[in-house]
């Protein structure tokens, strides 16, 4: 009975969280058991939210509030036990707690040899110069070192069950990645139809503009094909003129000019077009740059980035030929356009046909740009334009000298361009005027007389 009082006081009586005999054991749903008062202190803890779950202090395992039953089995176990180590009379004393050797209680606790001893063996050889102190004393220091490594190990199963928990939902993890991955493919094979699509889409309409542009320069070569047997026969005429007599050579006048009085034009300014610092005159003959921006309505017709108006004579054909009073402008933009130009936004080159005066010099807006040798300071540009021919051309009406002349091949309708440029601090502050022209060839000395 005393071997199995020992048994039962080592792993069944005694309370895992104050270390004493049970008091009023309690068994809780894992099956441990502990003093109801040491239970019932670990629900207050943690209702007063010191402990971060309400879990069996030996196992760790969860249990709800008031989850516990007597266990009066036990109960009745511990009270025998605790009988069966006491001496006869005295009811405190454990039959265990005497010295094998003396026969007397085991009061003191040799703190070399880690032993209980009594008082006799305290004056034997054995304890004499050891250090010696009150059994009661030194198991409290025990009990207090045995508390203070509960917290550590209490912390590392907490540990070891939260790395248990993150394991456990690394499959789930895993399971995730595996849809993630069909779901990658199944976006891959629609991204790469769609991509097989596009190239069709895109092949087929590469194939088009091919066919497109090989019929316009099929159409080109032709066109310029005439263009090139109309100079050769212009040439071959002028070569005969140049063999006839001094008096009829002087009679002699461009063959695209000398019918001059039957292409000039009466060209105005088209306001539905001019960018809103631009001002016209009512007569619509002459613009020159304004002080501030007027309220206008920004329609797709008007030209909002840059100080341009155009013509209101749209040209499809023929031949046309206007006259434009530059007179000391230092700068100035004059020439010919598509009716299909960006009215908005950066300027883009292409579609105009112009000749420009910058910083003194003429040149002519060509890539690169072609500069032009002038002699006499042109007060007044003609504009000649033959639509069939593909030509446009420049002329210094002062002195009736020919400036430049445009190559191309024109389709769609053609304006004319104006732009009257900065007003350089009131140095080009001069209008552009629509004047009424002559004939090619004629200047000013002409029109005086």
């Amino acid at each position: 009975i005393a071997k199995a009082s020992r048994t039962l006081t080592s792993y069944d009586a005694v309370c895992t969280i104050c270390l004493e005999f049970l008091t009023e054991p309690v068994t809780i749903a894992c099956g441990h058991n502990f003093c109801q008062a040491c239970i019932t202190q670990c629900c207050v803890e943690w209702e007063k939210g010191r402990s971060p779950e309400l879990t069996c202090p030996q196992c760790r395992e969860l249990f709800q509030i008031g989850d516990f039953k007597p266990n009066t089995q036990l109960n009745n176990i511990v009270q025998k036990i605790k009988q069966l180590g006491r001496h006869p009379g005295k009811g405190k004393e454990s039959v265990v707690d005497r010295c094998q050797r003396h026969e007397e209680h085991l009061k003191l606790f040799c703190e070399e040899d880690g032993e209980a001893i009594c008082l006799v063996c305290e004056k034997s050889r054995a304890h004499k110069w050891h250090t010696v102190v009150p059994i009661e004393e030194a198991a409290q220091d025990y009990k207090v070192k045995l508390q203070a490594a509960l917290g550590p190990l209490r912390k590392e199963l907490e540990q070891a069950l939260a790395l248990k928990s993150k394991e456990q939902k690394k499959p789930s993890e895993w399971q995730v990645g595996v849809e993630k991955r069909a779901v990658i493919t199944g976006e891959f094979s629609r991204l790469h139809t769609w991509l097989k699509e596009e190239e069709q889409g895109l092949l087929q309409r590469l194939a088009e503009e091919e066919r497109e542009t090989l019929q316009r320069l099929q159409e080109n070569v032709s066109k310029l094909s005439q263009q090139s047997s109309s100079l050769q026969q212009l040439i071959a005429e002028l070569e005969k003129k140049c063999q006839q007599r001094a008096a009829e050579l002087l009679k002699v006048r461009d063959r695209r000019h000398r019918n001059s009085s039957s292409i000039q034009m009466d060209v105005t300014l088209d306001p539905d077009t001019a960018h809103p610092n631009l001002v016209l005159s009512e007569d619509r003959k002459c613009v020159r740059l304004g002080n501030k921006r007027q309220d206008l309505p920004n329609t797709p017709e008007r030209f909002d980035n840059y100080t341009i108006v155009l013509g209101t004579e749209r040209f499809t054909g023929r031949r046309r030929y206007w006259e434009v009073e530059v007179g000391d402008k230092t700068e100035w933009d004059l020439g010919v356009c598509r009716e299909s130009v960006s009215r908005k936004g950066e300027f883009t080159h292409k579609g105009y046909w112009r000749v420009i005066l910058r910083d003194g010099e003429y040149k002519a807006c060509t890539s690169p740009l072609t500069p032009l040798p002038v002699s006499v300071r042109p007060s007044r540009v003609g504009i000649f334009l033959d639509y069939e021919a593909g030509e446009v051309s420049f002329y210094n009406v002062t002195d009736g000298s020919h400036l430049f002349t445009f190559i191309d091949t024109f389709s769609g309708t053609l304006r004319p361009y104006f732009c009257p440029c900065n007003n350089a601090g009131g140095k080009n502050a001069a209008p552009l005027i629509i004047c009424p022209p002559l004939a090619v060839g004629s200047t000013d000395q002409d029109r005086a007389m």
